[in-house]
């Protein structure tokens, strides 16, 4: 097996894991390149069908491409779709920075749906070499009342056995991307041909490395108009994937607290 397969066959696993130990099961599906990436695995562990549902937090504010995608792949992946609306940003806390603040309400948003519905897991596409507090994460990462993390009470996971057995009242994100990099996202998405936003590709000089809100995401400097050449790129670049994110340019406890609060 190749680094691909053995990426792909990993992760395939976790997603069998998952759905055999937990009853009520939703992913998150940003219309990223890791998500669609994620959705195409989970679609190959299941025989060509996601057994779950896919849940959209809706900010209302994605780029318009985005929005054409998912209204295409929705029938054309056969998805069990679910989406809602974020609450307003005024009532996010005000003492976050205002690109956290208005990404916080992602988490207002996610925690509704999972009150709504009751899902007990969800499945999303963090990697762990996208940023530093990402990279304490585990595959299987319990979260407490209203969706709290506990950086320092993280289960040990060695030699691929996982801890999917918690006091009740604990919810599980799971994250089958979480040993991805960027460069291996975008190899296995040019040898699967996966569909992706154009707005990873170069238009004037100027292409998307990571896709957030349009008012709080911004395109680097580019001229790599196919996966190839994103690959190419990203050999030999330096820059950070999310040098586009407003958010990670604010205080450097934003994000940690974000994500302490249960944002993806």
């Amino acid at each position: 097996m190749d680094h691909l397969d053995n990426l792909e066959s990993q992760s395939i696993y976790i997603f069998r894991e998952a759905f055999n130990r937990i009853d009520k099961l939703a992913m998150l599906w940003s219309l990223g390149k890791d998500s669609n990436v994620m959705i195409w695995l989970a679609r190959k562990a299941f025989c060509g069908h996601v057994p779950f549902p896919c849940m959209h937090i809706d900010t209302e504010k994605k780029f318009p491409e985005m929005y054409e995608f998912r209204d295409r792949y929705v029938p054309e992946w056969d998805l069990n779709f679910i989406s809602d609306t974020c609450p307003p940003v005024e009532e996010m806390d005000e003492t976050l920075p205002p690109a956290a603040r208005s990404a916080a309400r992602k988490t207002a948003g996610l925690k509704k749906l999972l009150a709504t519905h009751g899902f007990e897991g969800v499945i999303a596409g963090i990697r762990r070499d996208e940023e530093g507090t990402r990279a304490k994460e585990r595959y299987f990462s319990p979260r407490g009342e209203r969706g709290k993390w506990d950086i320092k009470e993280q289960p040990p996971e060695f030699w691929g056995q996982f801890n999917t057995t918690f006091p009740p009242g604990t919810h599980l994100r799971i994250h089958p991307l979480l040993h991805w990099t960027e460069i291996d996202i975008w190899r296995y998405t040019l040898r699967e041909n996966i569909p992706t936003v154009p707005l990873y590709f170069s238009r004037e000089g100027k292409r998307y490395r990571s896709l957030g809100d349009s008012d709080i995401t911004f395109p680097i400097d580019s001229e790599a108009q196919t996966i190839p050449e994103i690959i190419a790129e990203l050999e030999t670049t330096k820059i950070s994937e999310r040098s586009g994110r407003a958010m990670d340019h604010e205080a450097e406890d934003a994000f940690e607290r974000l994500r302490t609060d249960g944002y993806m």
